[in-house]
């Protein structure tokens, strides 16, 4: 799985590859066509139960369908701050681990 695509970009990768129409994965998801269609153009945001489907439908790694995701929203926040970036994903590192020590305390 090619991390620099978002997952809009990987959704709609793995769904040509199966040649798999709009219609027919819609109808797997139980979803709208236009909002398939917004998922794969990056207008809408999956609910973590739509990525476990496409996992199960596309036969990829949840975990990585997770991980495309989140990133997305990461990246989107930051792109603005090209500056420093990379100093803030640096920080939101160290934030994720404290945030869970907290977390594990209670």
């Amino acid at each position: 799985m090619k991390t620099e695509k978002t997952f809009g970009d990987t959704i709609k990768t793995l769904r040509g590859e199966k040649n798999l129409t709009l219609r027919e994965v819609s109808e797997y998801l139980k979803i709208d066509t236009s909002m398939l269609g917004k998922i794969e153009k990056n207008n809408r945001k999956p609910t973590k139960d739509l990525i476990g489907k496409f996992s199960k439908l596309f036969n990829v790694s949840e975990k990585n369908l997770i991980i495309e995701f989140l990133s997305d929203s990461v990246a989107y926040q930051i792109m603005d701050e090209e500056d420093f970036a990379s100093e803030v994903l640096k920080v939101a590192e160290k934030k994720v681990k404290y945030l869970k020590t907290i977390k594990n305390l209670k």
